[in-house]
């Protein structure tokens, strides 16, 4: 064993003996006290005997440790040798301790984070785990109430109203962090928005209820959502009562409006409408018919139903004429040059200018369905055969599993109910030859 008296300089000097694979100077001053020297490396050891075995104990590199900082763990060390202590489990046990406490603290901040963390982000990962199961309609509701807002408005902006967008009528909920969204946020967020848009105030709750629900499933949000934020109670107590809408054209009606509706200088818009009219299917799935959709050889055309996933149906005389004379520009039949989408998105403004122009009451896109579920009676038309055409959900118990109707006796009808519509609206119907494939428009 070699020993002599450590100095800063003995240990600077200190080098490996050639073929050695490691060396040792001990202390004089401080017994159990050693440099051990390696290839590039020396460090302060220590060794002792505890229980008649070897114990020992790297306390570190020399040019981190000073040699006195160095001799005084060694005392420390032999100490609780001197107790029966084990300096080996002693210092796993400090570093276990020191881990266990950097995981709190990692735990502690990470729930932190989670709880600070606005809805929004919850929001985002359940409008990505949904979207699959919705319509593009459903889809588009949830941007709308969760936009951020600030961009250029393009239209529809009133006298004194900024020419930036709203923020979406949730955003201020979801900029919270998830648990700060309970039963009295939300009851005043209700109690406010109604007054002012109760009908996009009750979508709103709707979406946002659904939201919490699937937060309440999810083991990840489980613990921050508030399970009684969204009550129905709630909804009942700040919303006014909903009142179902009948706004619908009436047979006398129907000459102004089809002689508005005609003089529309788009003729996109001009064919959307009447179109909407005359087959019955909602605002979106007329939107979104494109041309392989629209079958002019076998007369039908197959539209993607909200409900069902899709449905086809006749492609009656006038509706074709109509799609006939659009122009093909893309894919979709009710095409735009300005839409970013490249189809129509907006209808209603230039609908209510007609409906001004004609003298009619208010009637929204929907009132246009409603019209043709109304108008349909009138030709005695069975009522499951309109609900098919326009998408109902059976309703009956012989509806759902005793009434399979071919796409030629839905033709029947449906060239009936418009035939009748364009009537009354002293429109002549274009004719059509009896078989399918050879049918020849010569109307107007």
């Amino acid at each position: 064993m070699n020993r002599e008296r450590l100095t800063p300089d003995r240990i600077r000097r200190l080098t490996l003996p050639e073929g050695a694979g490691q060396f040792f100077l001990w202390d004089t001053d401080a017994p159990r006290l050693a440099v051990r020297v390696t290839a590039g490396a020396k460090s302060f050891i220590f060794e002792a005997k505890l229980n008649r075995q070897t114990v020992r104990v790297t306390i570190g590199d020399v040019r981190a440790w000073t040699l006195a900082a160095a001799r005084d763990e060694a005392r420390r060390l032999q100490t609780m040798i001197d107790q029966g202590i084990d300096p080996r489990q002693e210092k796993r046990d400090r570093i276990a301790e020191a881990e266990a406490k950097r995981a709190e603290a990692d735990a502690k901040r990470i729930e932190l984070e989670r709880i600070a963390a606005p809805a929004m982000e919850a929001w985002q990962k359940y409008i990505e785990a949904r979207a699959p199961r919705w319509s593009q309609s459903h889809l588009g509701d949830h941007a709308t109430v969760s936009k951020e807002g600030g961009e250029h408005r393009t239209q529809g902006r009133r006298p004194g109203e900024s020419d930036k967008t709203l923020p979406g009528i949730l955003r201020p909920l979801l900029a919270l962090p998830l648990e700060q969204i309970d039963a009295d946020r939300v009851r005043v967020w209700l109690q406010d928005e109604a007054a002012k848009r109760p009908t996009h105030t009750r979508l709103a709750f709707s979406l946002l209820r659904a939201f919490l629900n699937w937060c309440s499933d999810r083991p990840e949000y489980r613990d921050q959502v508030q399970a009684d934020a969204c009550i129905t109670r709630m909804a009942r107590d700040e919303l006014p009562k909903k009142i179902a809408k009948d706004d619908c054209l009436q047979r006398e009606q129907l000459p102004a409006w089809f002689a508005a509706v005609r003089q529309i200088q788009n003729p996109v818009i001009a064919a959307y409408l009447q179109t909407a009219l005359l087959i019955g299917a909602r605002r979106e799935e007329v939107a979104g018919l494109q041309w392989e959709d629209v079958d002019f050889q076998w007369k039908s055309m197959t539209i993607k139903d909200k409900v069902e996933g899709e449905r086809t149906i006749p492609l009656t005389p006038y509706v074709a004429a109509l799609l006939a004379g659009l122009p093909r520009r893309n894919e979709w039949v009710f095409s735009s040059v300005t839409a970013a989408s490249g189809r129509l998105q907006e209808p209603r403004i230039m609908h209510n200018k007609c409906l001004v122009a004609a003298g009619l009451p208010a009637l929204s896109i929907h009132g246009l369905r409603r019209s043709f579920g109304t108008l349909a009676e009138w030709v005695e038309c069975p009522a499951g055969v309109s609900a098919q055409i326009m998408g109902h959900k059976p309703s009956a118990t012989a509806e759902k599993h005793y009434r399979v109707r071919p796409l030629d006796l839905l033709r029947m009808w449906h060239t009936k109910i418009e035939a009748w519509i364009l009537e009354q609206a002293g429109i002549e119907q274009p004719a059509e030859d009896s078989r399918p494939g050879l049918r020849v428009i010569i109307g107007n």
